[in-house]
């Protein structure tokens, strides 16, 4: 049995080089604008790419409406999908976790957490153990960008030992 002092996560800041093992961040700040519609719209093109496999595979794009989570975080689920990428855009400025794990023997790692910056979302990579939608302080919405069509795509996995995941002491 592990200490519990060991099983404590402090979400660090998101970053595209800190997040690559697991997929994209999703950040305007990212790419240059496109200007469309005779210069009254930007268009922030290319993203995130989402990744599906399978027959009669296709990529649908939904709503999420998600409610938040009290912090500090008991995380004792994580899932993957192994037929398609999964992303998640929020829609409006206020932050929210991220939680992946690096693929161990075909199960979960150690997690890894990260708070997001205003208006960053992540596209987790197919196959990519993590954790459920995480909002803080406040209900938020997100555009869910991911792969529908036959065949299982999720498999979920219970730590015998949940983890803790904190802020960093300045959020």
């Amino acid at each position: 049995m592990s200490d519990a002092r060991d099983r404590v996560l402090i979400a660090q800041p998101l970053t595209a080089a800190a997040f690559a093992p697991f997929g994209q961040v999703i950040d305007t700040a990212q790419v240059a604008p496109r200007p469309m519609n005779a210069g009254m719209a930007q268009r922030y093109h290319d993203l995130a790419a989402i990744d599906v496999t399978g027959d009669g595979a296709q990529v649908v794009v939904g709503l999420v409406a998600a409610q938040p989570y009290r912090l500090p975080l008991r995380l004792s689920l994580v899932e993957r999908h192994p037929l398609g990428a999964q992303a998640f855009v929020p829609l409006n400025a206020a932050p929210f976790l991220v939680i992946v794990c690096p693929d161990e023997a075909g199960g979960p790692g150690t997690p890894q957490a990260f708070v997001t910056a205003p208006h960053q979302g992540v596209c987790y990579a197919r196959n990519v153990w993590h954790g459920v939608l995480t909002p803080y302080g406040a209900a938020q919405d997100f555009v869910v960008i991911d792969r529908a069509g036959p065949g299982l795509n999720l498999e979920e996995h219970l730590f015998d030992e949940p983890w803790t995941v904190r802020l960093p002491a300045s959020s």
